[in-house]
């Protein structure tokens, strides 16, 4: 599995996202529920959203983010992501930890 830091810039102001924001908020519920997000929310003073995700490979990503109620709203201009390997702290894997990753 890989980790993906996802930072999504919007087109319109948090009220332009309020129609599809239940829909948007189900769906992060119910990955949240299998194991996929991490975390997510908004960056504060920006109109922009980071979330972190656990999916199997970049093409698993993709599909999870197509399905984005904001992005098939039309309501997402812009998606930057990162692989990301955390290899200090308390959200890094035990081997990290211990040192045996790097």
């Amino acid at each position: 599995m890989a980790i993906y830091l996802v930072e999504l810039s919007y087109n319109v102001d948090r009220t332009g996202r309020e129609p599809s924001n239940p829909a948007h908020v189900e769906y992060l519920r119910e990955l949240t529920a299998d194991g996929v997000l991490k975390l997510g929310g908004p960056l504060v003073g920006e109109n922009r959203g980071l979330l972190l995700y656990e999916a199997a490979d970049r093409s698993e990503l993709d599909g999870i983010l197509a399905a984005e109620p904001y992005v098939l709203a039309g309501l997402v201009s812009g998606t930057t992501i990162r692989e990301w390997q955390p290899g200090k702290g308390q959200w890094a894997p035990e081997s990290a930890a211990a040192g045996t990753v790097r």
